[in-house]
């Protein structure tokens, strides 16, 4: 498909690789999926889910003094990073995006109308989940590159039955005409120490992993992406062990994920900061069938953390951690606690 500028692409190719020199006479197609912790996206309304605790905070006479004027600002932040991530090699940006803490269905409709990406008419699929915090995963794709076939929402249920969490999102469909997969997740928070939350962490992960299993057992060779908020690094057993990511590619063996954030991670570079420590939380994993140099389908070509200078903090005890839009209870207009981070796809144009 010729409108994937596949001809700036096979000139990125031979800018930043000099391998691909040898192919000068081959286009390649290029797309991008990415992931991004919203950080409360709420609006400013109460609705009916008794549920969403948070809900209150985010009202004008609220604890956050939400305002109709600071959601506006929250969605044009949000739509800036949106419309930026990619768009050095991809002017389309990217096709697919999984979001989390999103209140509901609602603020993803509102936010895919931001000037900045209104033209590319992303889509979204959402459900609500039974968190109590009142936030959901959800994912927004442009359909003039991926169709969606199938979508579905799946629970954690755990042995304690007074605990709620975000659903697991699976959504199916066609990325430029190849059958693709792709779940999104916000697994439990880090609150309560480690005791009492390593285990809920752990049973998401095998949440994830019964999903990617069932996908595996169809088709051996289905091609899955694995993203969301982990509240766990690369390297934790929750990643390694219980979803099977693993870090080196030439390790990755039949039904694993491919973690590529985990080399990102060991070099000290992370996706949000907490007492002078960098965590990676936030992960894209793909299966197995995605990685190798056959390029007749579409094969994992290269991984990346959004960090402009505009998402940190630029002065002060925080600088460079990411700049979110409350800082200790008070309104400072930021973005997010977390950074992006995405992916490019390429494969040969035939």
């Amino acid at each position: 498909m010729k409108n994937l500028n596949f001809i700036s692409f096979a000139l990125f190719l031979l800018a930043i690789n000099p391998l691909f020199s040898q192919e000068q006479k081959k286009e390649y197609v290029v797309t991008g999926l990415g992931f991004y912790n919203l950080e409360n996206l709420f609006d400013t309304l109460i609705d009916s889910d008794a549920n969403k605790i948070l809900q209150e905070d985010f009202t004008p006479k609220g604890q956050k003094g939400w305002t109709s004027e600071r959601y506006q600002e929250k969605l044009k932040n949000m739509s800036k990073v949106i419309a930026e991530i990619g768009t050095d090699v991809t002017p389309d940006g990217l096709a697919i995006i999984g979001v989390a803490e999103v209140e509901n269905r609602s603020v993803l409709e509102d936010l895919v109308l931001e000037e900045s990406i209104k033209k590319r008419g992303y889509k979204v699929v959402h459900y609500d989940s039974p968190d109590k915090r009142g936030i959901d995963v959800g994912l927004l794709y442009n359909p003039k590159y991926f169709k969606v076939t199938s979508s579905r929402s799946v629970s954690l249920r755990t042995i304690d039955t007074t605990f709620y969490t975000r659903d697991q999102l699976l959504v199916s469909g066609l990325l430029n005409g190849e059958k693709i997969h792709v779940i999104v997740a916000h697994w439990p928070s880090r609150r309560g120490g480690e005791k009492r939350s390593k285990p809920r962490r752990a049973s998401a992960a095998k949440l994830g992993r019964m999903i990617v299993d069932s996908l595996q057992k169809i088709d051996p060779n289905v091609k899955v992406f694995y993203m969301g908020d982990l509240n766990d690094d690369p390297t934790d057993e929750s990643v390694k062990k219980h979803l099977r990511g693993i870090g080196k590619e030439e390790k990755v063996q039949k039904g694993d994920l491919y973690n590529p954030w985990e080399s990102y991670y060991k070099k000290g570079i992370g996706t949000l900061a907490y007492r002078d420590v960098w965590n990676l939380f936030d992960q894209i994993l793909v299966s197995e069938s995605l990685l190798g140099k056959d390029y007749s389908s579409f094969k994992l070509y290269k991984s990346k953390i959004f960090s402009k200078a505009y998402l940190k903090n630029s002065i002060g005890r925080y600088k460079g951690y990411p700049y979110r839009s409350f800082a200790g209870g008070t309104y400072v207009a930021g973005y997010s606690d977390h950074f992006p981070v995405y992916m490019f796809l390429i494969k040969e144009l035939k």
